[in-house]
C-alpha cells in the first residue's frame, strides 16, 4: 500500500515537472530566468512572510474545528498538525483529497480523538475555507468588471464563478440533508467491496458494521462543527484572513519585478487556480502555476516571463516553503510519538 503510494507521488511529481518545463518553454525559459535574476530579493522574502501568515491563520481554523469534535489543541500543535496537513497536501495525488486521510490519521493520534473524527476535522477546515474563497472570487471579478469590463475569456470565468457560487452551496445543503440516504448508499456500495478486500491478511479492513459506525461517526463530528455558529464565524474570518494573505503575497511578488497589479486581480486569481489542486499531481503543481499564469495574461496587460517569473517566486517557491517546514513538523510529529500514519 505504502509503495503504490510513493509510487503514486513519484509519478505525479514527474508529471508536475513535465507540466512546468513546457509552461517554461512555451513562454521562454532564457526570458523567464532574466526576470528572476533582477528580482528583489527582499520582497521575495517578505512573500514567503506571507506564506507564514497564511499557514498561521489556517492552522487557526483548524483549531477552531477540532474543538467543536474533540479536545482543544494549542495553537502551536494546531499549527504543526496543519503544516503536516499541507505536506501531505503536497505529497499526495490531487491535492486535498489525497492528503485529507492522511491529515486525519495525524489529527486523530494529536488531539486523540477517532479517525472518522480528524476526519470530519479536515474536511470541514477545508469545506470552511472554500467559503471566502469563492466570496472574493466574485467580488476580485466584479469590481474588475465594473473598472476595466470582462474580455470574452473573462466573461466565461465570471459565468464559472457564478455558477461555483450558487452550485456548491446548493450541492452541500443537499447532501446534508439527505445525509443518511448517502449514509446508507456508501454503506451499501462500499461494504461489498471492503468484504472482497478481506481477503488479504496483511490489509487491515472494517466490517460492514464498523464501516457504518465510522460513516455515522464521520456525520456526528461534521454535525458538531454545524451546531457551533458563533465558532463557525471566527473560523470563516480566520480563512478569509489566509485568503488574503495568499493574495497579498501574489501582489508583493508582483511588486519585486518592480510592477503593480490591482489587488482585486489577485484576489480572485489566488482562489480560482487553487481549483487546480484537484488534478492528479502532487498539491496541484504545475496545473496550479499554468492556470495562474493563464488568468493573469488575460486579466493584465504584462510580459507573459514576467507574469511567469511571478507565478513561480508565488506558487513554486511557496510550495517548496510549504512542504519543507510541513515536511519537518510531521517528521517531528512521528519522532516524538505524537502522530502516527498508520491506523491502530
Amino acid at each position: 500500500m505504502l509503495d503504490t503510494r510513493r509510487r503514486a507521488a513519484v509519478v505525479g511529481f514527474l508529471v508536475a515537472a513535465l507540466v512546468l518545463a513546457g509552461l517554461f518553454w512555451y513562454v521562454g525559459a532564457g526570458a523567464v530566468a532574466a526576470e528572476l535574476a533582477d528580482a528583489d530579493l527582499g520582497l521575495i522574502a517578505l512573500v514567503g512572510v506571507t506564506a507564514l501568515a497564511w499557514l498561521g491563520a489556517w492552522a487557526l481554523v483548524l483549531r477552531l474545528v477540532v474543538g467543536a469534535v474533540g479536545p482543544t489543541l494549542p495553537y502551536g500543535d494546531s499549527v504543526l498538525v496543519y503544516a503536516a496537513a499541507s505536506f501531505a497536501n503536497n505529497v499526495t495525488p490531487f491535492g486535498q483529497a489525497g492528503g485529507e486521510p492522511i491529515t486525519a490519521l495525524v489529527i486523530s493520534s494529536v488531539a486523540d480523538v477517532e479517525y472518522e473524527r480528524g476526519l470530519a476535522a479536515i474536511a470541514s477546515t477545508d469545506a470552511l475555507n472554500f467559503v471566502p474563497s469563492v466570496l472574493f472570487a466574485l467580488l476580485g471579478v466584479a469590481y474588475y468588471a465594473t473598472t476595466a469590463g470582462l474580455p470574452g475569456r473573462l466573461g466565461s470565468l465570471a459565468t464559472v464563478v457564478l455558477a461555483l457560487a450558487v452550485l456548491a452551496p446548493a450541492a452541500f445543503v443537499l447532501g446534508w440533508r439527505y445525509r443518511y440516504r448517502l449514509e446508507t448508499g456508501l454503506v451499501a456500495v462500499l461494504g461489498p467491496a471492503l468484504a472482497r478486500l478481506s481477503a488479504v491478511p496483511w490489509l487491515p479492513v472494517p466490517t460492514p458494521d464498523g464501516l457504518e459506525r465510522r460513516v455515522e461517526g464521520f456525520f456526528g463530528a461534521v454535525e458538531r462543527v454545524a451546531t457551533s455558529p458563533r465558532r463557525l464565524a471566527l473560523a470563516v474570518c480566520c480563512s478569509a484572513a489566509g485568503w488574503l494573505f495568499q493574495s497579498l503575497g501574489l501582489w508583493v511578488a508582483f511588486r519585486a519585478f518592480g510592477v503593480t497589479i490591482p489587488f482585486y486581480v489577485a484576489l480572485f486569481v489566488v482562489p480560482l487556480g487553487t481549483v487546480a489542486s484537484a488534478t492528479p499531481t502532487p498539491g496541484g503543481l504545475g496545473a496550479i502555476e499554468a492556470v495562474h499564469v493563464l488568468l493573469l495574461t488575460v486579466a493584465t496587460s504584462l510580459p507573459a516571463a514576467t507574469i511567469t517569473a511571478v507565478v513561480t517566486v508565488h506558487r513554486v517557491g511557496g510550495f517548496l516553503l510549504m512542504t519543507s517546514i510541513g515536511g519537518g513538523a510531521s517528521a517531528y510529529l512521528v519522532a516524538t510519538g505524537r502522530a502516527v500514519l498508520t491506523e491502530a
